[in-house]
């Protein structure tokens, strides 16, 4: 990673927030804390998963993106779309008919990034493959999952596969092709098409790698939107407008990004999971040594992986459909309708692809670190344990934190007051040790004023 700040692309708007506690409390990482009656995130411990954007009642968490605009700051402006973008419209909006509109909004050039997995396809089954290697092996294809294993489970850092993703792998394709072709560096811009928030702060601050080949990243609602309002006005495919010069996607390369897409095509026992609150009840088990015999572990954040990104549009089951159905098409030869094979493929440049797949080591940066000083820490943890025995135990929330050792910590840290805890106030008012006028300033201070007017 290139600093010592996560960069997120989920941003909290104070100004919307209601203090809701939703989003506190279906964090996976515990990472939002009710302050003033407004969420507050802890920026070291979030890893972008999405979950609290879904379960916002009034839109006070967004998504960044980048100003469409930027894309006209280049004379050579790639768009670089998954496939679950196609997988978003029904079956009566042709592949074409959404290139077009894509190149009528100012595109030059289109290329879906699932052909990056063939050159990763055969790297990462040969280090699967490699009998010294740790066990299990992790995909690095996820980054909200990369970043969850360096902040919740820093243990298993070392076992992530540490090959670029497929969006890498062809960003650096299109580029190289396209300063073959003689364009100079500086005309090309090179945008992704986003499923999800992980994928722009991975893209914005990158592991393992010193800086990105992509340019900007634009949501993949905003694009939907665009695309499906543009065809139901009545937009029909130009016949200049189709998939680039390309070698069709093979059935496995278009299902790469669903649940099951790696792990089918890897050598050994390997395991496909979904869904973050899965992952982390996996990766739970890894801890305490229940899992054995695994080769390769495929594991991603949202359900039904890229197809339940937060920022897609279409329901996630139907596109999963829709993508199996076409690779369907893809295995029986019958796929004219969806690609032109032209003859070009990415392994034209496989030899200049391959010396630039590995990245650096992922750094563990564990969020349950106390302190810096292994002395201090100890110190901290046992101080932790102490205050854990006068908290109740029911994690109710109402204290501002997620869960009574959320709390407990972050008294330690000196960010909160044992006297936050509902219970720890109402025993202290009992026994006369604390007045109910000041209990009452706690709650204001916490869940602000408005909720006590």
């Amino acid at each position: 990673m290139t600093g010592e700040v996560f960069h997120h692309a989920l941003k909290f708007r104070t100004e919307v927030c209601i203090g809701c506690s939703h989003c506190m409390n279906v964090c996976p990482t515990r990472a939002i804390r009710i302050q003033g009656g407004k969420a507050m995130l802890i920026g070291d411990r979030c890893v972008d998963c999405g979950k609290c954007y879904n379960v916002c009642p009034v839109g006070a968490i967004i998504v960044e993106q980048d100003d469409f605009r930027r894309i006209f700051d280049y004379k050579y402006r790639v768009a670089l779309i998954p496939n679950v973008l196609l997988g978003q419209f029904p079956e009566i909006v042709s592949i074409s008919q959404i290139c077009s509109v894509l190149m009528g909004m100012g595109f030059t050039h289109i290329f879906e990034v699932e052909h990056g997995t063939r050159l990763l396809k055969d790297a990462m089954g040969k280090i699967v493959g490699e009998k010294d290697r740790k066990r299990p092996l992790i995909s690095s294809f996820c980054p909200a999952i990369v970043r969850l294993i360096q902040v919740r489970f820093p243990m298993f850092a070392d076992n992530i596969i540490l090959l670029k993703t497929p969006l890498d792998v062809s960003a650096a394709y299109y580029k190289k092709k396209l300063l073959d072709q003689g364009a100079a560096p500086e005309q090309i811009g090179v945008f992704y098409i986003t499923p999800c928030a992980a994928k722009i702060a991975a893209i914005k601050s990158p592991v393992g790698e010193e800086g990105s080949s992509i340019t900007g990243v634009i949501n993949m609602d905003f694009i939907y939107n665009k695309i499906y309002t543009s065809v139901k006005q009545g937009h029909k495919a130009e016949k200049s407008c189709s998939l680039p010069a390309m070698e069709r996607l093979g059935a496995g390369e278009m299902l790469w990004t669903l649940t099951e897409g790696e792990s089918q095509q890897m050598p050994g026992r390997a395991l496909a999971i979904d869904e973050i609150s899965n992952v982390i009840e996996f990766l739970e088990m890894m801890e305490n040594e229940e899992v054995t015999d695994i080769d390769f572990l495929e594991l991603r954040a949202c359900d039904q992986s890229c197809a339940g990104g937060i920022l897609t549009s279409g329901n996630r089951f139907f596109t999963v459909e829709r993508l199996r159905k076409r690779a369907q098409l893809v295995e029986s030869g019958a796929d004219e309708m969806l690609y032109q094979n032209r003859g070009e493929s990415i392994a034209d440049l496989a030899g200049y692809l391959r010396a630039q797949l590995s990245v650096d080591r992922v750094k563990p940066r564990s969020m349950d670190k106390l302190d810096e000083d292994m002395g201090k820490a100890l110190t901290k943890m046992r101080r932790v344990q102490e205050i854990m025995n006068s908290l109740p135990h029911v994690d109710c929330g109402i204290c501002g934190s997620p869960t009574c050792n959320a709390l407990a910590e972050d008294i330690v840290q000196g960010e909160a007051d044992i006297r936050q805890c509902i219970y720890v106030q109402k025993k202290m008012e009992q026994q006369g040790e604390l007045p109910c006028a000041e209990s009452m300033e706690i709650m204001k201070a916490i869940w602000g004023e408005k909720k006590f007017e």
